[in-house]
């Protein structure tokens, strides 16, 4: 990136910090400025390397906000340290690219943005749910092309959600939000695999389903099964939300993909490598009644061949947090970790709740250190 590429904000700032990417909102450089940092904003749209990281860290840098598309491990670690950096933030709730146990080796805490993109990427696995089961791509395109000549009765046939049964595999934040969206809205049994039993989401649904029975109506039903292989052979439709990890990579393989129902709806809005994508390719064209709806790809942005050209595959551009009040509330609690580890402020103690950070008066704090302990950053006092 040349020299063009880049934006300052608040020049004269005496701390400065580089921000790899234009964020939207204002508030984040509100913060930062009130923190008397200069703030450098990359523009260009092109991902940055590691080279071209380095070089903009240069010789002298306070802070970093960099983004899920780089790789942040020992060697742009120990450029921030030589500049000085005292803090890093993600500009995402999940840091699979970031190697935090190099980052505190340097001593250098690492935030990132969690509590604001729950709802937010829930509702979109909920929309490419209903895209894939209701076929609307498809339907769209179909219009587009002007291929409609009237009404049909077996035009674009798709599948009823409604008292069927909702399998989530992994039951936390954005996994449960998703679920009670599902249960709630359309009266879905859930069935539900993690390492680790909900108890708030079991008793909330137990909870739903008595006050169905109470109106007359069915109650719906909520179990967390042995094994992801028991959701995938009971689920209609089955949403992904694990984290990435060495026992999640490929979680959905040939293996797994073949004990879901032929007409069963998969969704990921979670890593991309939770699914061998080259093995759901294959899946999809052996089972045209398969239909599936991804936000993120194994290789972003590179999808493997095939996939584009699946009618039963609904893919968007990895838009899940994509709404104007997540991407700008991501943007201030990034700013305001970077702000309060400059300005010598505690590590805030519940990251899942962030929202004080959004209103007038934030706390003096880092909303979201993940290695706060392991570097030294003090816990917020009040």
């Amino acid at each position: 990136m040349g020299a063009n590429d880049w934006r300052t904000h608040n020049p004269s700032g005496s701390k400065r910090v580089v921000c790899t990417k234009e964020l939207p909102g204002t508030r984040w450089l509100e913060v930062l400025e009130a923190a008397d940092c200069k703030v450098e904003i990359g523009t260009s749209t092109d991902i940055l390397s590691v080279e071209e990281i380095k070089e903009k860290i240069g010789d002298r840098c306070d802070g970093v906000i960099g983004q899920l598309t780089e790789k942040w491990g020992e060697e742009l670690f120990s450029a921030l340290k030589n500049a000085g950096g005292k803090a890093y933030s993600n500009y995402a709730v999940g840091y699979n690219n970031v190697d935090v146990g190099v980052a505190t080796k340097y001593g250098i805490p690492v935030g990132n943005t969690p509590g604001v993109l729950t709802e937010t990427t829930a509702e979109m696995a909920i929309s490419l749910t209903f895209s894939a089961a209701r076929r609307v791509v498809e339907g769209d395109a179909f219009m587009r092309a002007e291929k409609y000549k009237g009404w049909l009765p077996t035009l674009y046939l798709g599948e009823l959600m409604n008292r069927k049964t909702v399998g989530v595999l992994g039951a936390g934040r954005i996994g449960a939000t998703y679920a009670k969206m599902m249960v709630e809205g359309f009266k879905m049994n859930l069935v539900y695999f993690d390492p680790y039993p909900n108890e708030y989401l079991e008793n909330y649904i137990k909870a739903y389903g008595e006050f169905l029975k109470a109106q007359g109506d069915e109650p719906v039903t909520c179990q967390r099964l042995e094994t992801a292989e028991d959701v995938l052979k009971v689920a209609d439709v089955v949403s992904l939300h694990p984290i990435l990890d060495d026992t999640t990579f490929h979680l959905m393989n040939t293996e797994r993909l073949g004990v879901m129902k032929d007409n069963a709806i998969l969704v990921n809005a979670s890593r991309g490598p939770v699914i061998d994508e080259a093995a759901l390719v294959e899946h999809c064209k052996s089972h045209p009644n398969f239909r599936v709806g991804l936000d993120v790809f194994e290789d972003e942005p590179l999808m493997k061949p095939g996939l584009k050209d699946l009618d039963n595959v609904v893919i968007v551009p990895h838009i899940a947090s994509a709404t104007i009040w997540t991407r700008s509330g991501m943007a201030t609690l990034a700013g305001s970790n970077i702000a309060g580890i400059l300005n010598g402020y505690g590590a805030w103690p519940d990251p899942d709740g962030v929202l004080p950070f959004l209103g007038d008066n934030p706390p003096k704090a880092a909303p979201s250190i993940v290695n706060a302990e392991e570097v030294g950053v003090a816990a917020y006092s009040g």
